[in-house]
């Protein structure tokens, strides 16, 4: 029987939080209950993973941890203690390591059984189109080519976010409708929801000074905080996600592997993101995107901790410190908000 270590890369994290929720839900069918417990590399060491695994729950006869960020995971120590848990594991316990790169430490590969690993590639370019159209037919429904390029040019090009916004036709057309570039217009461009991808965009913003890139991302984080289902958490979540992705650029083009190969098998396959991750490296440099990744880390922690009280001032001075001072913190700190 495999260990209950499992590595799951590449930057299709639609299709790899599918693979996440197959692995939890295996676990809850066969013990009954499950509790769940997700980590950031950028903010939480791997030993803090292990101890919550080792501790034994008293509510939950399984236990599954998510460790976001692998990639980072070299030093042998690391490597070696999550070795040691793998081999006394119980089969009701799991790790799941992820990453948004198609690679680890090879240390770390070796350790995983070759069963539990799997690269989720984002699509190429010649398979969007096509797997647009199929997930229209599965449901019922039919689509131009020119509105699955209007649908590709408005989401983010992921399964998961193409699902949930082409799910909208779903709701709205009769079985057996014709998707068209007006339908696409009416329903995602001038009803989009705003999300943490969608103020990362605004953030970064091409040709706009900064004050008016804070402008436009305030009346964005605005937006998302009157949503139905805005949560503070899932948003800096969402925009660590994206900076560990400009991350990952500033890093290729640092390495000069900005080939078509190197761009694609880290991620960056779509003429779209590219677009996006120069933009916004153009914003932020290497030490900037570092220092916000560190700011993010920070202010997630500081509203676990503290409370919804002041969550909105919180984010807004979060969006001022990311557009006008680049990661840099605000002058004063007290008890971990901003003091002005």
């Amino acid at each position: 029987m495999s260990a209950p270590l499992y590595l799951f890369k590449g930057p299709e994290f639609g299709e790899r939080s599918e693979a996440v929720a197959a692995v939890k839900d295996s676990l809850r069918k066969k013990f009954g209950s499950l509790e769940s417990y997700s980590y950031y590399s950028v903010e939480t060491e791997p030993q803090a993973a292990l101890v919550q695994l080792y501790s034994e729950s008293l509510f939950s006869a399984s236990t599954c941890v998510v460790y976001n960020g692998a990639e980072v995971i070299k030093k042998k120590e690391d490597i070696e203690k999550i070795e040691a848990w793998a081999k006394g594991a119980g089969d009701s316990s799991a790790l799941i390591l992820v990453s948004d790169a198609t690679a680890c430490d090879s240390k770390l590969e070796k350790i995983v059984p070759k069963e539990n690993q799997k690269v989720f590639w984002e699509m190429f370019e010649d398979r969007k189109i096509p797997w647009l159209k199929n997930y229209f037919s599965k449901n019922g429904y039919s689509v131009d080519d020119d509105a699955c390029e209007e649908i590709l040019d408005l989401v983010e090009n992921n399964t998961q976010a193409l699902k949930s916004e082409c799910s909208r036709f779903f709701a709205v057309f009769e079985p057996g409708a014709k998707i068209t570039v007006q339908n696409v217009d009416q329903l995602i461009e001038h009803n989009r929801e705003e999300n943490a991808f969608t103020l990362f965009d605004a953030m970064a913003e091409k040709g706009k000074t900064p004050q008016e890139r804070l402008e436009t991302s305030l009346g964005v984080l605005q937006k998302i905080r009157l949503s139905k289902d805005s949560s503070s958490v899932a948003l800096i979540a969402g925009l660590a996600y994206s900076f560990r992705r400009l991350l990952a650029w500033h890093n290729l083009t640092k390495a000069g592997k900005t080939d078509d190969f190197s761009l694609k098998t880290n991620g960056f396959s779509s003429k779209k993101s590219r677009e996006q991750q120069g933009a916004a490296a153009r914003v932020w440099t290497l030490g900037q995107t570092l220092a916000i990744l560190a700011l993010l880390s920070r202010a997630d922690m500081s509203i676990r901790s503290t409370g919804s009280g002041l969550e909105d001032v919180y984010l807004q001075a979060l969006v001022y410190s990311i557009v006008v001072k680049k990661g840099a913190s605000l002058a004063v700190w007290e008890d971990g908000w901003p003091v002005y």
